[in-house]
Parts: structure tokens; sequence; C-alpha cells
């Protein structure tokens, strides 16, 4: 029986995913308690990157406390890479994002990367998306408009109470959804109008996933 924890394997996945950032670059980092490992791993060859455009506020505090530079996304051109977690991806590399509240700077940020690797336990891994509530981000006043659209798409939104994002919106935590096609579905929320971004990231997936198991870092491709 395996001794390793849930932080074992998120460790585990962060060490590997050094071998995917390229020396001399400026890469793209999320957002979360995986990357955080991963951050912390950076930390070790800040030497050998020129810095990262980072998804959050809070990604960007730990990145600068390491000591390593912190660029905006305007200021830099094409990322070669974009290393983030995952609350929830299937055998496809779809996901779910957006448990920090991050989703909408994770998106932006993942769609100016060639490659898009995402690191995460074997947990997150998962036959079909939507035991995980997908996180959509709102403007303020549209947030009673769009909830009651997301009722009719077959969820049930909650408000994240005292939560405000980066972007000072709101998120609607949506639980129960029937995700069978997470295209059409990313492509429906984010069509209502109000909503900034939804959690759903199929059109953007990840390229790699770097799987924490047991007996070892899975590479999926």
């Amino acid at each position: 029986m395996s001794t390793l924890t849930q932080d074992d394997k998120k460790r585990a996945v962060a060490r590997k995913a050094i071998d995917f950032v390229p020396d001399d670059s400026i890469i793209g980092v999320g957002t979360g308690s995986t990357v955080n490992f991963f951050i912390d791993e950076l930390a070790r060859i800040k030497a050998r990157i020129d810095g990262c455009v980072s998804s959050s506020d809070a990604s960007t505090a730990r990145l600068k406390a390491h000591g390593i530079p912190v660029y905006e996304l305007s200021s830099v051109g094409e990322l070669q890479v974009y290393i983030d977690g995952a609350d929830e991806v299937n055998h496809s590399l779809h996901m779910i994002k957006g448990g920090g509240g991050a989703l909408t700077r994770e998106k932006i940020v993942a769609s100016a990367a060639r490659e898009f690797i995402c690191i995460a336990d074997e947990a997150k891994y998962v036959s079909k998306l939507g035991a995980f509530p997908v996180a959509v981000e709102v403007i303020p006043m549209a947030r009673s408009v769009v909830a009651r659209e997301l009722v009719h798409l077959g969820g049930h939104p909650e408000l994240r109470q005292g939560f405000t994002t980066d972007n000072g919106n709101l998120i609607l935590d949506v639980h129960d959804l029937d995700i069978l096609k997470p295209l059409e579905m990313e492509t429906a929320i984010n069509q209502i109008a109000g909503v900034v971004c939804c959690g759903i990231f199929a059109r953007q997936h990840a390229h790699v996933l770097l799987l924490g198991a047991d007996d070892g870092v899975k590479v999926i491709r």
C-alpha cells in the first residue's frame, strides 16, 4: 500500500514539470495548491529562465517572494509553455478549473502559450467532467440574470460568498451540470450575457498531463 499523500503526489508532478521548462524563456504560471509546489521548484532553477507571466495576484506574490521576475502578458510575445493545475481533467485533457477563482486570467495566459502542461494528482483524473462545480465569473450586475440562464442549462448555481476575483467580479459555482460534451457546454455558458468566463477548459485544453500517482508521475498526451 502506498504511503504517498496527496501533497507528495503534487510535489512529484511539480518537480517533473521542471523538465518542460525551456531555458532562457518566459513561461506562463497558473494558480492553486499544485502550482504553489511548482513555483517552489521553479525557484531552484530561476537562473535558467527569464521570468514568468502569472495568472493571479497570489501566484505573482509567491513568484516575487522567490525573486523570480514577473511580466505583464501585454509586454511579452508568445509563451512557450503554460503550467497549471486542474480541479478535474478527463481523458481528452479537457479540464474544469477555477476552484481558486483565477479562471479568466488562467484562460487568457493559456491562450498565449504554445503548450499547456497540466499538473495534477490522480484524484483529479476523471472519465466525465462535472462532479466538481463549474466556476463562472460574472459581472456583478448580471448575477441573477446569469444564474437563471445556468438553471436553464441544468445547473444549480451558488454565489461564492465573500469572494471577489482579481478582476473585481463575482463567481457562481454551478453544481450538477451534465457535461457530456465539454466544448458545447463551455460555449453555451460563455455566450450568456454577463458571463466573463467559465471554468470549463475544452477549447483551451491541455496538451500534456503530468499525473501524480502511487507508482510515480504518468505523462499523458
